[in-house]
């Protein structure tokens, strides 16, 4: 049974869509684009090429269980590391699973490297930045604490998450994404992380 094109075309404007109009525009985090892109065009891959093959239900189980292991446990790695791990399996279930030699796990395995190629390029949101940080200032005000951080910065906040404010040892623990000024680099007197 061979997935219509239309339903590729379908899932991958989808899935843009929703990294790029949704996700994003809310969220602002980069490396969440990537995930969502490359497991969407993963499964997509993955899924479309166990529709030609005959596989016994030991094989689907085997693989849904080698699928389920992408959160290592010894340690957490990031969203995007994450997608281009999962790109990893799926591209060895793609070219491992056919008996035959036929294009089209060659151009689902050439479609999910593009996606990863285009989806964590440096240049897609270049100036979008997060970072965690600890103020040496307690505050209280969230207009105080974002006109704060966007001088400190040298950008634009636009989501700011509070994780602690310690009024006895005047600290703010924050999580913020902004955006980076065209002509400002980094802050003054810091070097860019």
């Amino acid at each position: 049974m061979n997935t219509p094109p239309l339903l590729v075309a379908t899932d991958l404007a989808a899935i843009a869509v929703l990294a790029f109009a949704v996700y994003f525009p809310r969220h602002h985090r980069r490396d969440l684009v990537t995930a969502f892109l490359g497991i969407n065009v993963g499964v997509l891959a993955v899924a479309m090429t166990l529709s030609q093959a005959a596989v016994g239900i030991g094989l689907g189980m085997g693989l849904f269980g080698v699928l389920s292991i992408i959160r290592l446990r010894s340690y957490e790695i990031a969203q995007h590391e994450i997608a281009y791990y999962f790109a990893a399996l799926a591209i060895g279930l793609l070219n491992g699973i056919p008996e035959e030699t036929s294009g089209l796990p060659v151009a689902l395995t050439a479609l999910l490297v593009g996606t990863l190629y285009v989806a964590d390029h440096p240049r897609l949101f270049a100036r979008h930045r997060a970072r965690s940080l600890r103020l040496d200032s307690a505050y209280t005000d969230e207009a105080a604490l974002r006109a704060q951080l966007e001088v400190l910065l040298g950008g634009r906040v636009v989501n700011l998450s509070v994780k602690g404010v310690d009024l006895v040892n005047d600290t703010t623990q924050v999580e913020v994404r902004y955006v980076v000024d065209a002509e400002v680099r980094a802050p003054r007197g810091r070097v860019p992380a």
